[in-house]
């Protein structure tokens, strides 16, 4: 395992990604130097946000670089370390991206330990567990005996917060494409009721399951989903929004049918609050509180979440393809390497530190 193999940015997409976009390079493997370790790649996380990172449209966060290797968090195995604080073996959460072999400094790494499995790190217990966590109970807010309706809710982020819905006392309605995704998320995840959005009679049913209104509704969809939950809105309705992956394959110019009227008039009347966030604001003051609720609900069995695991890094591309079009089921990661063992969980490398960024998640 002398070369890194590394998947760039080849061309930016006009509309859905192609697989001509993506590029398969190898490199010779880096060596670390004085404070530096050398990172191996053993899970790669696909998200939705790493379309909008493929265009150059202005965004929170910066393009990636035509020929740079594509973005993403990973859990890493230390393969070599002139690091006083990490040893060969350590598992880190990391932001190696697509490639299987990365240089670190240590500041953008944090040591995890005592984990059922380490990919938990990019899924429950990371970003898209804490995205679940602070847009529900932060925006949505939700009441017991409220109606929480949720959207994508067999994904990585919409299964948890239905769950977390549950856990505090609220109905949680699902949505989600095609039966085998609505089944588990009643029969696994303990949903109240799911409704397939390709269902030709989706609105109506919908209604039916939300007799009484809905009070939260977890948007990250859009488009045609969105059109049959505003109706229901109740009075003082709370929809944190996290994503909008219906239009993420838009070209310049087509937004589709014309939403903004009816939204507005329904604000106002209605008294819906609406609120926008990015999780990347949020770690310093809210991970911690988000990592504590979160280890003790999955060592309580309240807490679930279904892994969609792609084997080899060279089918990522595939991959984030397929998720943008819906095609997975739960969250996405990319197997790139052989499962390591966990440091045990008094290894010097493990001991908690103060947060310093949003990758500094404390996971132990």
């Amino acid at each position: 395992m002398d070369k890194n193999h590394r998947i760039v940015l080849a061309a930016r997409p006009e509309g859905a990604p192609r697989m001509g976009d993506f590029r398969l390079e190898e490199q010779d493997k880096p060596a670390p130097q004085h404070g530096q370790v050398l990172l191996r790649t053993l899970y790669l996380s696909l998200d939705p946000y790493m379309r909008g990172r493929m265009s150059d449209a202005k965004s929170y966060a910066p393009p990636i670089p035509l020929g740079e290797v594509m973005v993403g968090g990973t859990v890493s195995e230390v393969a070599e370390s002139a690091h006083p604080d990490f040893r060969p073996g350590d598992l880190v959460l990391a932001n190696a991206g697509w490639q299987t072999y990365a240089l670190s400094d240590g500041s953008d790494l944090t040591p995890l330990a005592g984990l059922p499995r380490p990919s938990l790190a990019l899924s429950l217990l990371g970003m898209p567990g804490f995205t679940a966590w602070h847009g529900l109970l932060k925006i949505g807010d939700p009441q017991p005996g409220e109606t929480v309706v949720v959207a994508a809710a067999s994904g990585a982020v919409g299964s948890v917060v239905g769950q977390i819905a549950k856990i505090k006392g609220a109905r949680a309605i699902g949505i989600a494409g095609g039966p085998e995704k609505c089944r588990y998320v009643v029969e696994e995840l303990g949903f109240d009721a799911c409704l397939d959005r390709h269902d030709t009679d989706f609105a109506r049913k919908l209604a039916e399951a939300c007799p009484q209104g809905i009070d939260v509704y977890f948007e990250s969809v859009g488009g045609e989903v969105f059109d049959a939950v505003l109706p229901l809105l109740n009075d003082g309705a709370r929809v944190p929004v996290c994503g909008s992956i219906a239009h993420y394959n838009e070209s310049e110019g087509g937004q589709g049918k014309d939403r903004l009227p009816a939204l507005l008039s329904a604000l106002v009347f209605r008294r819906i609050r609406i609120q926008g966030f990015i999780i990347l604001d949020h770690y310093a003051e809210g991970f911690e509180p988000f990592r504590q609720d979160m280890s003790r609900w999955l060592r309580e069995g309240k807490v679930t979440l279904r892994e969609d695991v792609i084997e080899g890094l060279e089918n990522a591309p595939a991959g984030l393809i397929g998720l943008l079009e819906g095609k997975n089921f739960g969250k996405a990661v990319v197997r790139v390497g052989e499962k390591a063992q966990l440091p045990k969980a008094n290894n010097a490398s493990a001991k908690k530190r103060k947060l310093r960024s949003p990758n500094d998640s404390l996971i132990n």
